[in-house]
């Protein structure tokens, strides 16, 4: 039913390329994909997951060096089943660039009772790793939902 995954973050360089990773490991027979939603705005195209995203991964055994960041658009939410994003704000930008795209858009902290998944962009390494832990834990639940 949910073949198609898509993870949302902002810049589409910290959060959601670990947690695509963390997903794909976990569901290695659907496809899972990422993007940002102020991607071209932040002047992301085309850049490599952040440094501290890289090396979070790396010491758990995952190799995301070779994702670069993509902006989300109408095109790219239509061609996925379920839309999991960082915060409810970003719930309300997918819904505004692709409206039938709300009904499949959820929170990807949502089986852990966790709300917004904070953005570590400014922050030290530690907090990368407490995000990923996060992630970690966040992207367990769903792949048991979409198992």
């Amino acid at each position: 039913m949910f073949n198609r995954v898509l993870i949302v973050c902002t810049g589409n360089i910290c959060r959601s390329p670990i947690a695509e990773i963390l997903l794909k490991a976990r569901l290695p027979n659907h496809t899972i994909e990422s993007a940002g939603t102020a991607v071209t705005a932040s002047h992301l195209s085309n850049q490599r997951a952040h440094e501290y995203s890289q090396q979070v991964c790396a010491k758990n055994g995952l190799n995301i060096s070779s994702h670069t960041a993509r902006q989300l658009s109408p095109e790219l939410c239509k061609k996925f089943d379920l839309i999991l994003v960082m915060s409810h704000e970003q719930i309300e930008e997918v819904a505004q660039l692709c409206p039938q795209s709300r009904s499949k858009t959820m929170l990807l902290g949502h089986w852990i009772g966790q709300g917004d998944i904070a953005d570590p962009i400014q922050s030290p390494r530690e907090t990368f790793d407490l995000i990923f832990h996060t992630l970690s834990r966040a992207t367990q639940a769903w792949a048991l939902k979409l198992h």
